[in-house]
């Protein structure tokens, strides 16, 4: 498992956003580890204090084995304890990346489509680094860390490439899903489409052209997601095509379009065309 996840770079042309993010998983990441060591050693400077004060007052320890034997246990212990949270923190890059605040748009992609180069067609040519960007998202193990950053950037790009295509196909589309129905990807800020669950939505299919948008499917109209981190997406990691064949897969969930407009009015009185 990749468990340096906070030296990512940022996106050369999407702003700083990305570097700020990585540095905030990984300082959080430093908090959890922490603690435990810091107790540990904690103890053993009061240990070593207590031993000091008693040889200086003349009175010795009264069992110096019994003394050594606890600090070793506790040590131990404290061992086991960090080893046992370490453990617990190790998670995939790709539940990593996902979980970082402004991904929400992004579902999981699974192992098994990404390692199949079928669904990797003409990608290489895309990404820089793209072995090295493969194996970090695939978690595995790789020696890159000279150009780390690069590294981290370039699997962030690859990925959003692989999940604009993992969203067309069955597994991508039920997961996002999931996600319009808990709205996951925001509600339409016009009124009269009453709350209305969006779909996320690219201008361009090519990278760099434009950040991420949200589709309201009532008044078919796109918007700015509401979240400044959103807004520093790049649109073709979802794609122009996707509301639209989303809407079709699931027919059910079109919703009518939108009938009511608004109508001026003046004290209660339509204003009528002269």
């Amino acid at each position: 498992m990749y468990r340096d996840r906070g030296s990512g770079g940022s996106r050369p042309e999407m702003g700083q956003v990305d570097r700020k993010r990585i540095n905030a998983a990984l300082d959080k990441h430093l908090e959890r580890s922490s603690p435990s060591t810091s107790r540990a050693l904690i103890g053993k400077e009061k240990d070593r204090s207590s031993a000091q004060s008693m040889s200086i007052g003349g009175k010795p320890p009264p069992d110096l084995a019994e003394t050594k034997r606890s600090d070793e246990e506790s040590e131990t212990d404290s061992e086991e304890s960090d080893v046992s949270g370490s453990e617990g923190d190790d998670t995939s890059w790709i539940s990593w990346f996902c979980n970082l605040r402004g991904n929400e748009f992004f579902c999981e992609v699974d192992d098994d489509y990404i390692q199949d180069d079928f669904n990797l067609c003409g990608l290489s040519s895309q990404v820089p680094y793209y072995d090295y960007a493969l194996d970090l998202i695939l978690d595995v193990e790789s020696s890159h860390e000279e150009q780390n950053e690069l590294v981290e950037s370039a699997a962030e790009m690859l990925y959003g490439l692989i999940h604009v295509r993992y969203i067309l196909a069955s597994k991508g589309m039920a997961a996002m899903l999931e996600k319009y129905k808990n709205a996951e990807f925001g509600r339409c800020p016009r009124v009269y489409c009453s709350g209305q669950p969006c779909l996320p939505v690219g201008q361009s299919d090519i990278p760099r052209q434009s950040t991420v948008k949200i589709y309201c499917p009532k008044c078919e109209d796109i918007y700015s997601p509401r979240s400044r981190y959103q807004n520093n997406i790049d649109g073709a990691y979802f794609g122009s095509t996707f509301p639209n064949l989303f809407l079709m897969t699931y027919g059910h969930l079109k919703p009518q379009k939108m009938s009511q407009s608004y109508v001026p009015r003046v004290f209660g009185f339509k204003i009528h065309k002269p």
